[in-house]
Protein backbone atom coordinates (compact mmCIF):
# COMPACT_ATOMS: atom_id res chain seq x y z
CA UNK A 1 0.00 0.00 0.00
CA UNK A 2 1.29 3.87 -0.97
CA UNK A 3 1.06 6.69 1.25
CA UNK A 4 -0.66 9.23 -1.00
CA UNK A 5 -1.19 12.67 -0.68
CA UNK A 6 -5.01 13.37 -2.05
CA UNK A 7 -5.98 17.02 -4.18
CA UNK A 8 -9.66 17.47 -4.75
CA UNK A 9 -12.43 20.10 -3.98
CA UNK A 10 -15.78 18.94 -5.27
CA UNK A 11 -17.81 16.50 -4.88
CA UNK A 12 -16.11 15.26 -8.29
CA UNK A 13 -13.54 14.12 -5.96
CA UNK A 14 -15.41 12.95 -3.05
CA UNK A 15 -15.65 8.78 -4.38
CA UNK A 16 -12.19 8.54 -4.96
CA UNK A 17 -10.75 9.79 -2.07
CA UNK A 18 -12.63 7.55 -0.15
CA UNK A 19 -12.25 4.67 -2.26
CA UNK A 20 -8.45 5.07 -1.93
CA UNK A 21 -8.81 5.05 1.84
CA UNK A 22 -11.17 1.86 1.61
CA UNK A 23 -8.48 0.31 -0.45
CA UNK A 24 -6.07 0.66 2.89
CA UNK A 25 -3.42 3.06 1.29
CA UNK A 26 -2.28 5.31 3.74
CA UNK A 27 -3.87 9.07 2.98
CA UNK A 28 -0.94 11.21 4.67
CA UNK A 29 -2.68 14.20 4.23
CA UNK A 30 -5.70 15.64 1.85
CA UNK A 31 -5.60 19.22 -0.09
CA UNK A 32 -8.50 21.40 -1.10
CA UNK A 33 -9.09 24.76 -1.93
CA UNK A 34 -9.81 27.16 0.37
CA UNK A 35 -13.62 27.37 1.94
CA UNK A 36 -15.91 29.61 0.28
CA UNK A 37 -18.78 32.26 1.53
CA UNK A 38 -22.41 30.87 0.15
CA UNK A 39 -26.10 31.57 0.92
CA UNK A 40 -27.61 35.00 1.90
CA UNK A 41 -25.09 35.19 4.88
CA UNK A 42 -22.01 34.46 3.16
CA UNK A 43 -21.32 31.68 5.37
CA UNK A 44 -17.83 29.87 5.13
CA UNK A 45 -19.00 26.71 4.00
CA UNK A 46 -16.12 23.66 3.82
CA UNK A 47 -15.45 22.66 0.09
CA UNK A 48 -17.05 18.84 -0.08
CA UNK A 49 -13.23 17.11 -0.08
CA UNK A 50 -12.31 18.77 3.23
CA UNK A 51 -15.77 17.76 5.09
CA UNK A 52 -15.06 14.22 3.65
CA UNK A 53 -11.77 14.21 4.65
CA UNK A 54 -12.62 15.20 8.03
CA UNK A 55 -15.21 12.80 8.79
CA UNK A 56 -12.28 9.86 7.77
CA UNK A 57 -10.16 11.77 10.33
CA UNK A 58 -7.69 12.97 7.77
CA UNK A 59 -5.50 15.61 8.10
CA UNK A 60 -6.60 19.17 5.82
CA UNK A 61 -4.34 22.07 4.71
CA UNK A 62 -5.88 24.45 2.30
CA UNK A 63 -3.24 26.44 0.56
CA UNK A 64 -3.56 29.51 -0.99
CA UNK A 65 -0.43 29.72 -2.76
CA UNK A 66 1.27 26.67 -4.40
CA UNK A 67 3.75 28.74 -6.58
CA UNK A 68 8.06 29.11 -4.67
CA UNK A 69 8.21 25.94 -3.17
CA UNK A 70 5.17 27.19 -0.79
CA UNK A 71 4.20 23.50 -0.40
CA UNK A 72 7.78 21.88 0.01
CA UNK A 73 7.84 21.56 3.56
CA UNK A 74 4.71 19.88 3.78
CA UNK A 75 6.12 17.35 1.11
CA UNK A 76 9.26 16.65 2.96
CA UNK A 77 6.85 16.15 6.12
CA UNK A 78 4.14 14.03 4.14
CA UNK A 79 7.01 11.99 1.95
CA UNK A 80 3.96 10.84 -0.04
CA UNK A 81 4.72 8.02 -2.90
CA UNK A 82 2.14 9.17 -4.96
CA UNK A 83 0.30 12.39 -5.15
CA UNK A 84 -3.44 11.83 -6.55
CA UNK A 85 -5.48 14.55 -8.30
CA UNK A 86 -8.73 14.73 -8.79
CA UNK A 87 -10.91 18.61 -9.61
CA UNK A 88 -8.06 20.15 -7.02
CA UNK A 89 -8.84 23.35 -9.21
CA UNK A 90 -5.23 24.30 -9.87
CA UNK A 91 -1.90 23.62 -11.61
CA UNK A 92 0.66 22.11 -9.76
CA UNK A 93 3.88 23.12 -10.10
CA UNK A 94 6.84 21.61 -11.36
CA UNK A 95 8.49 21.29 -7.95
CA UNK A 96 5.32 19.49 -7.18
CA UNK A 97 5.08 17.11 -10.04
CA UNK A 98 8.49 15.77 -9.52
CA UNK A 99 8.07 14.97 -6.02
CA UNK A 100 6.82 11.96 -5.51
CA UNK A 101 8.51 8.52 -6.65
CA UNK A 102 5.17 7.49 -8.13
CA UNK A 103 4.42 10.65 -9.76
CA UNK A 104 1.49 12.56 -9.81
CA UNK A 105 -1.40 11.44 -11.11
CA UNK A 106 -4.71 13.27 -12.52
CA UNK A 107 -8.58 11.88 -12.72
CA UNK A 108 -10.26 13.86 -15.70
CA UNK A 109 -13.83 13.51 -16.58
CA UNK A 110 -13.58 13.40 -20.29
CA UNK A 111 -11.92 11.22 -22.66
CA UNK A 112 -9.05 12.46 -23.33
CA UNK A 113 -7.31 14.08 -25.32
CA UNK A 114 -11.51 15.96 -25.84
CA UNK A 115 -12.11 18.63 -23.22
CA UNK A 116 -9.15 19.31 -21.46
CA UNK A 117 -10.16 22.19 -18.60
CA UNK A 118 -12.63 23.28 -16.03
CA UNK A 119 -15.95 21.60 -17.55
CA UNK A 120 -15.42 18.76 -19.84
CA UNK A 121 -18.78 16.56 -18.08
CA UNK A 122 -21.04 19.60 -19.25
CA UNK A 123 -19.05 20.50 -22.59
CA UNK A 124 -19.82 16.59 -23.84
CA UNK A 125 -23.17 16.90 -22.90
CA UNK A 126 -23.69 20.07 -24.70
CA UNK A 127 -22.03 18.27 -27.85
CA UNK A 128 -24.15 15.83 -27.58
CA UNK A 129 -21.34 13.03 -27.82
CA UNK A 130 -22.68 9.52 -27.55
CA UNK A 131 -19.78 8.06 -26.04
CA UNK A 132 -18.66 9.28 -22.66
CA UNK A 133 -16.16 8.79 -19.78
CA UNK A 134 -13.25 9.49 -17.62
CA UNK A 135 -9.41 9.29 -18.00
CA UNK A 136 -6.29 8.89 -15.74
CA UNK A 137 -3.29 10.30 -16.88
CA UNK A 138 0.28 11.45 -15.30
CA UNK A 139 0.32 14.93 -14.54
CA UNK A 140 2.33 17.27 -16.65
CA UNK A 141 2.88 21.03 -16.39
CA UNK A 142 0.50 21.93 -19.27
CA UNK A 143 -3.24 21.45 -18.35
CA UNK A 144 -4.64 17.61 -18.55
CA UNK A 145 -1.33 17.26 -21.45
CA UNK A 146 0.19 14.11 -19.31
CA UNK A 147 0.24 10.54 -20.88
CA UNK A 148 -2.86 8.57 -20.44
CA UNK A 149 -3.04 5.25 -18.30
CA UNK A 150 -6.48 3.93 -17.86
CA UNK A 151 -9.88 5.08 -19.59
CA UNK A 152 -13.53 4.26 -19.14
CA UNK A 153 -15.77 4.67 -21.99
CA UNK A 154 -19.83 4.87 -21.19
CA UNK A 155 -22.81 5.58 -23.27
CA UNK A 156 -24.45 9.18 -22.84
CA UNK A 157 -27.90 7.78 -21.75
CA UNK A 158 -31.09 9.46 -23.57
CA UNK A 159 -32.12 12.54 -21.46
CA UNK A 160 -29.27 12.56 -19.50
CA UNK A 161 -28.37 16.02 -17.87
CA UNK A 162 -24.85 16.72 -17.11
CA UNK A 163 -25.63 16.74 -13.21
CA UNK A 164 -26.81 12.93 -13.77
CA UNK A 165 -23.89 12.27 -16.19
CA UNK A 166 -21.35 13.43 -13.37
CA UNK A 167 -22.83 11.63 -10.69
CA UNK A 168 -22.12 8.03 -12.74
CA UNK A 169 -18.35 9.28 -13.60
CA UNK A 170 -17.55 10.44 -9.95
CA UNK A 171 -17.93 6.85 -9.40
CA UNK A 172 -16.60 5.24 -12.14
CA UNK A 173 -14.40 7.76 -11.80
CA UNK A 174 -13.37 6.27 -8.26
CA UNK A 175 -12.97 2.58 -9.26
CA UNK A 176 -10.89 3.72 -12.28
CA UNK A 177 -8.38 5.56 -9.64
CA UNK A 178 -7.97 2.52 -7.56
CA UNK A 179 -6.96 0.47 -10.49
CA UNK A 180 -4.30 2.83 -11.95
CA UNK A 181 -2.97 3.13 -8.21
CA UNK A 182 -2.66 -0.34 -8.42
CA UNK A 183 -1.28 -0.66 -11.34
CA UNK A 184 1.54 1.86 -10.37
CA UNK A 185 2.19 0.34 -7.21
CA UNK A 186 3.62 -2.91 -9.35
CA UNK A 187 5.13 -0.72 -11.90
CA UNK A 188 2.67 -1.82 -14.94
CA UNK A 189 0.90 1.44 -15.73
CA UNK A 190 1.13 2.17 -19.36
CA UNK A 191 1.47 5.43 -20.88
CA UNK A 192 -0.03 6.80 -23.50
CA UNK A 193 0.89 9.57 -24.71
CA UNK A 194 -1.65 12.34 -25.98
CA UNK A 195 -2.60 12.73 -29.64
CA UNK A 196 -2.22 16.46 -29.82
CA UNK A 197 -4.19 16.96 -33.08
CA UNK A 198 -7.45 15.65 -31.34
CA UNK A 199 -7.17 17.60 -27.92
CA UNK A 200 -10.21 19.95 -27.68
CA UNK A 201 -10.51 22.17 -24.87
CA UNK A 202 -13.97 22.81 -22.37
CA UNK A 203 -13.44 26.10 -20.79
CA UNK A 204 -15.67 27.12 -17.59
CA UNK A 205 -19.00 27.74 -17.98
CA UNK A 206 -20.31 30.57 -18.12
CA UNK A 207 -24.20 32.43 -17.04
CA UNK A 208 -24.80 33.92 -20.37
CA UNK A 209 -23.92 30.67 -22.33
CA UNK A 210 -27.62 29.77 -20.70
CA UNK A 211 -29.79 31.91 -22.95
CA UNK A 212 -31.81 30.06 -25.94
CA UNK A 213 -32.33 31.26 -28.88
CA UNK A 214 -35.63 29.57 -30.36
CA UNK A 215 -34.04 29.61 -33.38
CA UNK A 216 -32.38 26.67 -32.84
CA UNK A 217 -33.43 23.44 -33.64
CA UNK A 218 -34.99 21.37 -31.26
CA UNK A 219 -31.90 18.65 -30.77
CA UNK A 220 -29.70 22.09 -30.71
CA UNK A 221 -31.81 23.73 -27.99
CA UNK A 222 -32.66 20.13 -25.82
CA UNK A 223 -28.16 19.51 -25.35
CA UNK A 224 -28.31 23.21 -23.80
CA UNK A 225 -30.98 22.28 -21.47
CA UNK A 226 -29.73 18.97 -20.38
CA UNK A 227 -26.43 20.04 -20.93
CA UNK A 228 -26.69 23.53 -18.57
CA UNK A 229 -28.57 21.23 -15.79
CA UNK A 230 -27.98 21.85 -12.88
CA UNK A 231 -25.90 24.65 -12.99
CA UNK A 232 -26.15 27.65 -14.50
CA UNK A 233 -28.97 26.32 -16.10
CA UNK A 234 -30.36 27.48 -19.89
CA UNK A 235 -33.16 30.12 -19.66
CA UNK A 236 -35.69 31.90 -21.33
CA UNK A 237 -38.21 34.67 -20.33
CA UNK A 238 -42.13 34.78 -19.95
CA UNK A 239 -43.86 38.64 -20.18
CA UNK A 240 -39.89 39.91 -19.10
CA UNK A 241 -39.90 37.07 -15.91
CA UNK A 242 -37.02 34.58 -16.15
CA UNK A 243 -38.18 31.49 -16.57
CA UNK A 244 -35.18 28.51 -15.95
CA UNK A 245 -35.44 25.42 -18.17
CA UNK A 246 -33.80 22.02 -16.86
CA UNK A 247 -35.47 19.21 -18.88
CA UNK A 248 -36.37 19.10 -22.76
CA UNK A 249 -36.63 16.60 -25.52
CA UNK A 250 -37.23 17.72 -29.04
CA UNK A 251 -40.77 17.21 -30.45
CA UNK A 252 -42.00 15.37 -33.99
CA UNK A 253 -44.78 18.03 -34.25
CA UNK A 254 -44.37 20.79 -36.73
CA UNK A 255 -45.35 24.02 -36.59
CA UNK A 256 -45.30 27.34 -38.26
CA UNK A 257 -45.61 29.64 -35.07
CA UNK A 258 -42.71 31.75 -34.44
CA UNK A 259 -40.44 30.33 -32.36
CA UNK A 260 -40.25 30.96 -28.68
CA UNK A 261 -44.35 30.55 -29.17
CA UNK A 262 -45.85 28.45 -26.05
CA UNK A 263 -48.08 26.01 -28.27
CA UNK A 264 -49.79 23.46 -25.85
CA UNK A 265 -49.11 21.65 -22.73
CA UNK A 266 -49.37 18.02 -23.61
CA UNK A 267 -50.07 15.14 -20.31
CA UNK A 268 -46.64 13.11 -19.66
CA UNK A 269 -44.54 15.37 -21.98
CA UNK A 270 -44.78 18.82 -20.96
CA UNK A 271 -44.73 22.75 -22.59
CA UNK A 272 -44.62 22.60 -26.64
CA UNK A 273 -42.47 24.98 -27.79
CA UNK A 274 -42.41 26.51 -31.71
CA UNK A 275 -38.67 26.45 -32.49
CA UNK A 276 -36.57 26.56 -35.59
CA UNK A 277 -37.07 25.13 -38.93
CA UNK A 278 -40.73 24.72 -37.70
CA UNK A 279 -40.06 21.85 -35.28
CA UNK A 280 -40.80 22.07 -31.62
CA UNK A 281 -39.34 21.02 -28.28
CA UNK A 282 -41.16 20.15 -25.48
CA UNK A 283 -39.94 21.36 -22.15
CA UNK A 284 -41.08 19.42 -18.97
CA UNK A 285 -39.39 20.66 -15.91
CA UNK A 286 -38.95 24.24 -15.53
CA UNK A 287 -38.95 26.93 -12.41
CA UNK A 288 -40.07 30.19 -12.57
CA UNK A 289 -38.30 33.40 -11.06
CA UNK A 290 -38.68 33.15 -6.79
CA UNK A 291 -40.19 29.63 -7.42
CA UNK A 292 -39.80 26.26 -7.06
CA UNK A 293 -38.85 23.72 -10.04
CA UNK A 294 -41.56 21.81 -11.18
CA UNK A 295 -43.39 19.83 -14.12
CA UNK A 296 -44.44 21.87 -16.70
CA UNK A 297 -48.02 20.69 -16.41
CA UNK A 298 -48.20 21.95 -12.56
CA UNK A 299 -46.45 25.01 -13.73
CA UNK A 300 -49.34 25.99 -15.86
CA UNK A 301 -52.13 25.35 -13.56
CA UNK A 302 -51.22 28.15 -12.20
CA UNK A 303 -50.23 30.04 -15.01
CA UNK A 304 -52.60 29.99 -18.04
CA UNK A 305 -51.62 32.97 -19.52
CA UNK A 306 -48.42 30.60 -20.54
CA UNK A 307 -50.12 29.21 -23.90
CA UNK A 308 -49.91 31.57 -26.63
CA UNK A 309 -46.69 33.74 -24.84
CA UNK A 310 -43.51 34.22 -27.22
CA UNK A 311 -40.99 33.40 -24.20
CA UNK A 312 -38.27 35.02 -24.90
CA UNK A 313 -39.58 38.00 -25.37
Amino acid sequence: MSRILFMGTPDFAVPSLKRLYEDGHEIVGVLCQPDKPKGRGMKLVFPPVKQAALDLGLAVDQPTVLKDNALQSLLEEKRPDLIAVVAYGRLLPPYVLQYPRLGCVNLHGSLLPKYRGAAPIQRSVLAGDRTVGVTTMFMAEKLDAGDMILQYETELLPGETSGELHDRLMVAGADLLSKTVALLETGEAPRIPQREADATYAPMLLKEEGLVDWREGPEALCRKILGLNPWPTAYTSLKGQPLKLYRAFPAEEKTEKEPGTALSVVRGKGLLVACGGGRGLYVSELQAAGGKRMGAEEYFRGHPELLGAVLGQ
